[in-house]
């Protein structure tokens, strides 16, 4: 039949296509228009069948069959969530605190209520510590000292966070009393001779400033230690004691 060759000339073309298509889409479609084409087939079949005198070889009204609708595939689309850039964060800087120690530890206590434990965040290294404190009754604040006293032990540090204060425990790596948390130079500490400097020297210059800078008592107690190694003449010429 005429409307035989039809379906399968449509039938061959819609299959020829999708051996060429390359798109999902696009052979989802065609994969679909072949469905429809079959079914549509199958209408016209049975309606031939069941039409009177179809078994005469006379040909059955063609009945138009509508394809089913083409669903176009879903797209979701996820809303697009605000993000705060870390340079935005405002933080207000704790700078008095009291501290506590022992040989091995010291103890840092900030004094501020309504602080959270997940809403700390800490960094300790050898020789200094940061501690980030957020949403704090709608603020944030922080605790940093850039260059301790003296090394810690950044593995062995913590914070505790308590309903009325903040505990900063650090480790210290050697055992030994913190004459401050801040690191400063030893103002004592004397001057690294010159290799070729002769050695008594340097030990003149160090007495001479300890006498310049001592009191009353200092100054006659070196005085009196030189008069007793050396002759009074020679040591208040050295130091120019005037004595």
């Amino acid at each position: 039949m005429a409307e035989d060759d039809q379906y399968d000339a449509d039938f061959e073309e819609l299959q020829a296509l999708l051996s060429a298509a390359k798109r999902p889409r696009v052979q989802g479609l065609l994969r679909q228009e072949i469905e429809a084409l079959k079914k549509r087939r199958e209408a016209v079949n049975k309606e031939q069948a069941a039409t009177p005198g179809s078994a005469n070889g006379t040909e059955a009204m063609e009945t138009e069959v509508e394809p089913p609708p083409v669903k176009e595939p879903a797209i979701s689309v996820q809303p697009l969530q605000k993000t705060v850039s870390p340079l935005s964060v405002q933080y207000t800087t704790i700078d008095r605190f009291s501290y506590d120690q022992e040989l091995d530890m010291l103890k840092i206590y900030i004094f501020l209520e309504g602080a959270s434990q997940d809403k700390v965040v800490a960094s300790f290294k050898a020789n200094s510590f940061d501690i980030k404190i957020h949403d704090v009754g709608g603020k944030n604040y922080r605790c940093a000292v850039p260059r301790l006293h003296k090394p810690i032990i950044p593995e062995s540090c913590s914070v505790l966070v308590k309903p009325k204060r903040i505990v900063i425990n650090l480790r210290k790596a050697e055992k030994q009393t913190w004459s401050d948390i801040h690191y400063k130079e030893d103002k004592f500490k004397p001057p690294k001779p010159a290799e070729d400097k002769d050695p008594m020297a340097g030990i003149m210059d160090l007495m001479k400033n300890m006498y310049e800078e001592g009191d009353e008592e200092m100054k006659r107690t070196i005085a009196k230690a030189w008069s007793e190694s050396r002759s009074g003449k020679t040591a208040d010429s050295k130091f120019g004691l005037g004595m």
